[in-house]
């Protein structure tokens, strides 16, 4: 038996044992998106750090004066870079919301000719980090200045990214399948995109 096989729509876990932290977890997604999310019921067991994590993803978004739709962008990027499929259509249909469909479909497919210069900027830098840090340059951090970025702005940039990186590895490699509603609630631009990664759960 291969572990795709061993695969349900919430994972390779276990239920997670019940608990405050838990149920915080899941109240906040069906208060937010009304049901409760398969990456959540994995970040269950260890709630504490999943709220850890993005309290340091809000730090860094807002020591580096990111907007709503740079956030879009970067998560995107980064998402689809990676082959993430649930950041991809969560933050895709997002940043539709924000640039248009096409926009965001064209974004998840590598391509930022719809983006503003200073946004494409902050879509090369989330990719060359979601593919190899080490092969970052000086000229990929000049791009950023030229952006209008500065370099506190940069490390907190960086570290957005780099966190969002990590939270996408979890959820990727407990197995954790995106959701039916998230996949419903994406636009056809998006959804057509997310072409990589598990298969939507149901599907």
């Amino acid at each position: 038996m291969t572990m795709d096989e061993t695969l349900d729509d919430t994972g390779f876990l276990r239920p997670a044992p019940p608990s405050a932290g838990a149920e915080r977890l899941y109240a906040h997604d069906r208060e937010a998106f009304g049901y409760v999310m398969n990456l959540s019921q994995a970040w269950a067991h260890q709630p504490d750090l999943h709220d850890d994590l993005f309290a340091l993803v809000g730090r860094s978004a807002d020591a580096a004066g990111l907007t709503f739709r740079q956030r879009g962008v970067l998560i995107s990027a980064l998402a689809s870079t990676l082959g993430d499929p649930h950041c991809s259509l969560a933050w895709g249909t997002r940043l539709a919301g924000a640039a248009g469909a096409d926009v965001a479909g064209e974004v998840l497919r590598g391509d930022d000719t719809g983006l503003e210069p200073a946004e494409r900027a902050l879509a090369a830098w989330a990719r060359q980090l979601a593919r190899d840090p080490n092969r970052t340059t000086a000229a990929d951090v000049d791009a950023l200045r030229t952006a209008g970025y500065d370099d506190g702005q940069i490390v907190a940039i960086t570290a957005f990214v780099a966190l969002r990186i990590a939270f996408s590895t979890v959820n990727d490699a407990l197995g954790a399948r995106p959701d039916r509603e998230l996949a419903g609630a994406a636009p056809d631009a998006v959804r057509s995109a997310v072409t990589f990664g598990r298969p939507t759960a149901g599907a």
